[in-house]
């Protein structure tokens, strides 16, 4: 399947010599979820700003359906929606009238079964006559996804679309992503939420200091890079690790309490037989045994650190 968004050796070069992105290249297939990862000032908004035509490329070309963001922009740009970090709303205009506004700035005809099957998918219906002063900022937000949709976008951009907004109310965005995936829409979002990126995305993608890390379907990141530990709880307290148990290269906590193991999940042997045995034969007598998987967090840490967790 061809991508429906394709980059290739994107550089942006500002006037005082400041690379905000270095030679990035991304497909990304249509239907798809990316969650774009990075620390502050790592790139992600100027990435985005420039495939929707708000930031000029210094070299280096984008790609929207087949349209490119420079010599075909309009056809590029009408396959964009945007849903920016900053929430810039006229605040006495109504909501109905804000998004059926966007919609004409497209070009599109009027539509407002379309514009009312939005507002009911993104239980903004029953404010369609409020005057967006009169909104909550989690509903803000919706009415700025709602607008970035008015058109039919197939590419969907999010830029930190859950950025202040309560547990519950970012939730009920995740499903309206979902929503919006299984309707087609491509979707590439920024977050500094990794449970977010855990919870919805097909695919991660890791930026810093304006270079893409990396592009990984999650499950295979986590399995390839993830790691597991094995707490082995004792029943008295070491001051130490037992010179029987060197070879394990274990680590014991600060309250004296737990010997921590870390293993890789692909190796052909974890040694965690041997390593049970090897605590026995030293004397000590194990009072619980627990497990932990290394989170997408864990991997985004450990990458951005030089290192892989």
């Amino acid at each position: 399947m061809p991508a429906i968004l394709s980059i290739r050796d994107l550089c942006k070069t500002y006037d005082d010599g400041f690379e905000a992105l270095k030679s990035i290249t991304l497909d990304i297939e249509e239907g798809e979820i990316l969650a774009l990862l990075g620390p502050n000032g790592a790139g992600k908004t100027t990435l985005i700003s420039t495939i929707c035509g708000i930031t000029t490329p210094t070299t280096g070309s984008v790609s929207v359906g087949g349209h490119d963001i420079l010599t075909s922009y309009r056809a590029a740009r009408a396959m964009i929606g945007l849903v920016p970090q900053e929430v810039a709303l006229e605040p006495f205009e109504r909501v109905i009238n804000t998004v059926r506004l966007s919609r004409g700035l497209f070009g599109k005809p009027r539509n407002d079964a379309h514009i009312e099957d939005i507002l009911r998918k993104l239980s903004l219906w029953d404010k369609k006559d409020s005057q967006l002063s009169m909104l909550s900022g989690g509903m803000k937000r919706r009415v700025l996804i709602a607008k970035a949709l008015s058109h039919e976008p197939r590419v969907l951009f999010l830029d930190e679309p859950t950025a202040g907004v309560d547990v519950e109310l970012r939730k009920d965005m995740w499903d309206i992503v979902a929503d919006l995936k299984s309707s087609g829409v491509t979707i590439i979002l920024t977050t500094h939420y990794i449970e977010e990126a855990e919870a919805i995305a097909d695919h991660v993608g890791i930026i810093t200091k304006g270079e893409l890390l990396l592009v990984e379907d999650k499950a295979k990141l986590m399995a390839q890079l993830g790691q597991k530990q094995i707490e082995v709880q004792v029943s008295e307290v070491i001051t130490s690790v037992p010179d029987a148990l060197q070879d394990h290269a274990l680590e014991l906590t600060p309250s004296g309490e737990a010997l921590i193991y870390t293993y890789d999940t692909r190796a052909e042997r974890t040694g965690i037989t041997k390593l049970l045995n090897d605590i026995a034969a030293a004397g000590l007598i194990l009072r619980d045994v627990q497990t932990r998987q290394s989170s997408l967090e864990d991997i985004f840490v450990g990458l951005v650190s030089g290192e892989k967790s």
